[in-house]
């Protein structure tokens, strides 16, 4: 629950209008004779983010144009927005700028070394290949064909996924490289809390499992992965999730990263627990280790 204190001076002037005796009229929130202070606030948001940092009580960073913000509560209140840093070089689902708070920035030299971390950023210029596969872009499916696309193992023998009452289905890729790395992702302005995880998603109605994951992966990730193997499910706070090894085999992180992500990370698999800042995440790489 957000709470808003206001002083009783503010109460005060915060009328709802009336006319003077000498026919003078008052508009709502227009009364001179008491002086508005700067606001004041005691809130914490339902994401524990104190409410003056974002414009909103309990705000944080949405996928909004240019800078909207999604998830919040409560009042709002007369604090300037922060202004975007960057721009992501594709717009939103609704054609829209999305603006980016805290760019990272790129590190793709780094793809050449198997024990360090890359990162690389939309729009940024990237190698030919990668442990002798290309970075090339790829054409996915029409959104109806999407259940259809290739890289899928049809001959993979699933147990149920058992999801409890009040959450969903979903599905993920953990993308390991040949040199020993996996890919993650970085949520554009941590949407959904995030600062690094792996590409994954609530399942679409008509997509398996298999190819929902695909698609999280191309969308998020700018990667085209093909699924080698059942790794495994893990509960989360609104659903269970189940992650399937995989192996890149297209796609361009620079170029074909979807807005939804700001960056796209190659960590070594050694690394992993301390990249991911969630500690659901840290569960997917101990069945990544295991």
């Amino acid at each position: 629950m957000t709470l808003l204190l206001v002083s009783e001076e503010l109460a005060k002037s915060h009328n709802s209008g009336y006319t003077r005796k000498d026919g003078t009229v008052v508009h709502p929130f227009d009364d001179k004779r008491y002086k508005k202070p700067a606001t004041k606030w005691s809130a914490t948001g339902s994401h524990g983010v104190t409410a003056p940092q974002y414009g909103l009580p309990g705000a944080k960073p949405g996928y909004g144009g240019g800078g909207g913000y999604g998830g919040h509560s409560g009042a709002l209140f007369d604090a300037p927005k922060p202004k975007p840093k960057a721009y992501h070089p594709k717009p939103g689902d609704k054609g829209q700028q999305v603006g980016i708070y805290s760019p990272h920035v790129p590190a793709v030299a780094a793809l050449s070394d198997p024990g360090a971390v890359a990162t690389i950023t939309p729009g940024c210029e990237m190698p030919e290949s990668l442990n002798g596969i290309a970075f090339t872009s790829w054409t996915p499916p029409a959104d109806e064909d999407w259940d259809f696309v290739d890289g899928q193992m049809d001959d993979l023998d699933e147990p149920v996924l058992h999801v409890p009452k009040g959450k969903e289905a979903a599905s993920g890729l953990v993308i390991v490289e040949p040199d020993g790395r996996a890919w993650v992702v970085s949520p554009t302005n941590r949407f959904g809390g995030y600062k690094n995880t792996f590409p994954k998603g609530k399942v679409e109605p008509e997509l398996s499992f298999q190819s929902n994951a695909i698609k999280e992966a191309w969308e998020e990730g700018g990667i085209k992965a093909n699924v080698i193997g059942l790794l495994g499910d893990v509960e989360r706070t609104t659903s269970v999730t189940r992650y399937y090894l995989a192996r890149r085999v297209a796609g361009n992180p620079a170029a074909d990263v979807t807005w939804e992500s700001q960056a796209v990370h190659l960590v070594p698999i050694a690394k992993l627990t301390d990249f991911l800042d969630a500690k659901v995440d840290h569960s997917v790489v101990d069945l990544l280790s295991g």
